[in-house]
């Protein structure tokens, strides 16, 4: 099946209860023995019926088998949050004295999970811009078990190989986990690209609505994959509902053809920043002048639909222009039907030291801007009367 067939019909098993065209929500807190033997062989692993919905349930199981199909891995976990699946398995995967090498930009709880609550577990992590592959080679050293990015990343759009980092990985016996949020399965599969484990924020375009908060982890590992989800989802609790599971299965039908849609209209609006006069730079990986263009080309079937970019006149005309703005929303996340503009620095990535953005890509007045599913013209007649402020 192709991808937009798969978003639809993926990981389905049999027919759905009483023939009903869409699977149903298992709104159940637990599952019941049909006598002490069932409950042993279900205990022992033996039989993969449901105990208890932390631990799994048929609607999150629907789901975790869909996204494994999507991202062609062999099994998947499902949280509450993309927090806890990341933050879940950056645990899973590192022990004290271990070291964590993470790409400069970072989303901003991913940072702060790195650099404060790692180092209170005595876990070590090393900051390392992973476009230049020389610097990540001679950051190695013998204690390092995880190479941790997001590509494209949070806000500044870094591209990283992730063939190649795959390859220093493996040879270095060093897990690599790929953040594929900004991407979606659509345009990107870093399964295939050699990475061990990827991610998603399953809130972002996998949902599409901007009505449910969710994580999942993939990986082509079935024994990590159990490891993950009953030694670290189950026990640290991040379990995801299954009415969420049945909504991101929704949103999973047509994750395809908003993906194109996306795209669409931020190909338009990167054509309009960047030809206006009141716009310094414009980061998008569509721009063959962008730096990471050609490895995007390589890697990605397409560039997504986020895009960051400098007004002129600094900080206090970004704070103008997205105050001015009335169609696209002033808003954290991204991956919506509707426009969302924000200002790094100040909202999701606030946790930067601000005297260093510049060490890790980012300035106090970029402009981040998640092109939605509305008209473009429209977007682009929003965005053109905020810059007529500035």
């Amino acid at each position: 099946m192709r991808f937009d067939t798969r978003t639809i019909h993926g990981g389905a098993k049999g027919q759905n209860p009483s023939n009903a065209l869409n699977p149903p929500i298992f709104q159940t807190s637990t599952f019941v023995f049909d006598n002490i033997e069932h409950a042993n062989k279900i205990m022992s692993f033996e039989s993969d019926d449901y105990v208890y919905t932390r631990g799994n349930n048929p609607t999150i199981r629907l789901f975790e088998n869909r996204m494994a199909e999507l991202e062609h891995g062999v099994g998947a976990v499902a949280f509450s949050s993309g927090m806890a699946a990341i933050s879940s398995t950056i645990f899973s995967l590192l022990k004290p004295k271990d070291t964590i090498i993470v790409h400069r930009t970072l989303y901003g709880s991913s940072y702060s999970v790195v650099t404060e609550l790692l180092p209170k577990y005595n876990i070590n992590y090393k900051i390392v811009d992973l476009t230049d592959l020389n610097e990540l080679e001679n950051t190695i050293d013998e204690s390092t078990k995880v190479i941790y990015f997001e590509t494209p990343s949070n806000p500044d759009l870094s591209i990283i190989d992730i063939r190649k980092v795959a390859e220093i990985g493996k040879k270095n016996n060093i897990k690599i986990v790929v953040d594929n949020t900004f991407a979606s399965p659509y345009f990107q599969n870093p399964l295939l690209l050699g990475a061990d484990i990827v991610v998603h924020s399953a809130t972002k375009y996998i949902c599409g609505h901007g009505d449910v908060v969710a994580g999942v982890a993939i990986s082509k590992d079935i024994e990590y994959i159990n490891y993950l989800k009953f030694g670290y989802m189950c026990e640290f609790g991040g379990a995801m509902s299954p009415f969420n599971a049945w909504l991101l299965l929704r949103g999973l039908k047509t994750l395809g053809i908003r993906m194109r849609q996306h795209e669409k209209n931020a190909k338009e609006v990167v054509d309009f920043l960047k030809n206006h006069t009141k716009i310094d730079s414009v980061l998008y990986p569509g721009l063959e002048d962008f730096k990471g263009h050609n490895i995007a080309k390589e890697q990605m079937r397409g560039f997504g639909a986020m895009i960051s970019f400098e007004v002129k006149g600094g900080l206090e005309s970004a704070i103008k222009f997205v105050d001015g703005l009335k169609l696209a929303q002033l808003a954290v996340s991204l991956g919506d039907c509707e426009t969302l503009v924000q200002i790094p620095a100040a909202i999701t990535h606030r946790g930067y030291p601000e005297k260093r953005l510049a060490e890790f890509g980012l300035t106090e007045s970029m402009v981040r801007i998640s092109v939605g599913l509305e008209d473009s013209k429209d977007i682009i007649e929003d965005l053109e009367e905020g810059l007529k402020l500035i």
